[in-house]
């Protein structure tokens, strides 16, 4: 099984529980009703990015979801948190691309999405041979990843938060999550209609 479609999308979540919190920032991401399940870092050949709104409209409730994810919980008040997954994606289509997972404490949507988009750069680049020093900035990396024209686009969503000021918990939460070619459209998260028996 190889996805051809996917989509970004992101929620945060407060509550007394921790585990509830998470729950609260999967509705915030329109993924709640989904049973997820965590993948490693690789963008498929082919794969089409679609709107949140169109992905979630081809999910059915309790369908196994493959999703690239990251999340961060804190309920120390005024604590800044962030959750980012950042893609790269090759020039060649016909090529994988790379996806990365980030979580932080104190860092900014920017600086978290940036750091994210650069793990997800950096592994693409170094499959395709660029050669680059670690060491510099970001944004000259990006500059030389471009330049080189085998990586065509790098992005990043990213959801930060700053944690509840009574206390509770606040998680924050990002994700790629992957379409099954066998979802059906289901329009308002309604499963289809069961199948007359012969």
């Amino acid at each position: 099984m190889i996805p051809k479609k996917c989509f970004f999308t992101k929620g945060v979540g407060v509550h007394k529980e921790k585990l509830a919190s998470f729950e609260l920032a999967l509705r915030s991401a329109g993924l709640a009703f989904c049973n997820l399940v965590l993948v490693s870092s690789i963008y498929p050949p082919y794969c089409k990015r679609i709107s949140k709104e169109e992905g979630v409209k081809l999910l059915r409730p309790g369908e196994i979801v493959f999703c690239v994810y990251d999340r961060e919980s804190t309920n120390e008040p005024n604590r800044l948190v962030a959750a980012s997954v950042g893609v790269a994606i090759p020039s060649d289509e016909t090529q994988h691309g790379y996806l990365s997972e980030h979580h932080s404490f104190g860092e900014t949507d920017e600086k978290a999405g940036e750091y994210a988009e650069d793990l997800a750069a950096s592994m693409l680049a170094t499959t395709l041979g660029i050669e680059f020093n670690p060491d510099t900035a970001w944004d000259e990396r990006e500059q030389l990843f471009k330049m080189s024209e085998k990586i065509v686009r790098t992005s990043n969503i990213t959801q930060s938060a700053i944690g509840n000021k009574d206390g509770l918990w606040t998680t924050v939460f990002a994700a790629c999550a992957f379409v099954n070619d066998d979802s059906p459209a289901v329009e308002n998260n309604k499963p289809p209609a069961p199948e007359k028996a012969s």
